[in-house]
């Protein structure tokens, strides 16, 4: 089956890192897949490398099984990152799982609160959502009720960054010149909740810098995140920020992305129905664009999908 290759635009990194960073909070489906075959496919026609990071960063719906299965689901895929898990445990290292940087987390939270850029919020979710019109899809942004209030951080309370107004500029290497407010779009960002746990923008900002990535590669329902983590790596220290490429998503037939729920296109399940690795590979590939019909794609042929200008 011929491919239609993706051509990468002159301005993609050169021999880039990029991540691979499930949540384990359920099993992989073909969405992830399809973000994989992009991650694999693009940092391989680039001369790159693939680091391979588990964000487990919401422990109240993180599980030991979920990440055991997803770096077998992988294994079985042919798909062998070049940094991070599982060759992290081989070594004796878990750096890259981020259950286990709190201390980085910390370090970087105060150099937050050092520039005085911090301050402490007691507001529930039910408050939030409150807050603003309950519109389906649509961000409601935080109305910075606690900023003036003078609370002092402590166990029980979220913690924020200010987000004050201005817009952040940026080329995503498919969908073209963006820009985003993140005072406009989110408010003041949340970087931990009220539970003491990290939060996605914050550890994943945090983890890209000083991991070394500097090409992001993910779905475009996060394309809406770029702007605020953009600009919390510059509040952080952050000189020259990655570049941004946000894949096509696979939607199940509602016209809903998909979930960890759609067991019909769960791996574990593709594989039990007598899929083979590389059959889910072309199923995912062509469901984004890659391939002109359903096919067979062995993992050494990812980077034959995408072109470098």
């Amino acid at each position: 089956m011929t491919a239609m290759p993706f051509r990468l635009p002159s301005t993609a990194p050169r021999a880039p890192l990029t991540r691979f960073a499930p949540a384990p909070t359920g099993y992989l489906h073909l969405g992830h897949v399809a973000s994989a075959v992009w991650v694999w496919g693009v940092a391989r026609a680039l001369g790159g490398r693939v680091l391979l990071r588990v964000e487990d960063h919401d422990r109240s719906r993180s599980r030991p099984e979920y990440e055991q299965a997803l770096l077998d689901d992988l294994d079985w895929l042919g798909l062998e990152p070049d940094l991070g898990l599982p060759a992290a445990y081989r070594a004796g290292r878990c750096e890259y799982r981020q259950s286990e940087r709190g201390a980085v987390y910390d370090h970087e939270l105060g150099r937050l609160s050092t520039a005085g850029l911090l301050f402490a919020c007691d507001c529930s979710r039910r408050r939030l959502r409150e807050s603003g019109p309950d519109l389906p899809n649509v961000e409601t942004p935080y109305d910075g009720r606690c900023r003036h209030r003078g609370l002092t951080i402590q166990p029980g309370r979220g913690v924020r960054v200010r987000m004050e107004g201005g817009t952040e500029r940026f080329t995503d290497l498919r969908l073209g010149a963006q820009e985003q407010d993140p005072s406009e779009q989110c408010g003041h960002l949340l970087v931990r909740d009220r539970l003491g746990q990290w939060t996605y923008q914050f550890a994943v900002t945090v983890d890209d810098w000083r991991q070394g990535v500097d090409l992001v590669i993910r779905g475009a329902d996060l394309l809406a995140s770029t702007g605020r983590q953009l600009r919390l790596a510059r509040l952080l220290g952050r000189e020259t920020p990655p570049a941004f490429l946000h894949h096509p998503l696979i939607l199940a037939p509602t016209g809903a992305k998909l979930s960890k729920a759609n067991r019909d296109t769960g791996v574990r399940d593709l594989r039990a129905a007598g899929m083979s690795a590389a059959e889910v590979l072309g199923a995912a590939a062509h469901a984004t664009g890659l391939l002109p019909a359903s096919s067979t794609l062995g993992a050494s042929d990812l980077g034959g999908l995408f072109l470098a200008s």
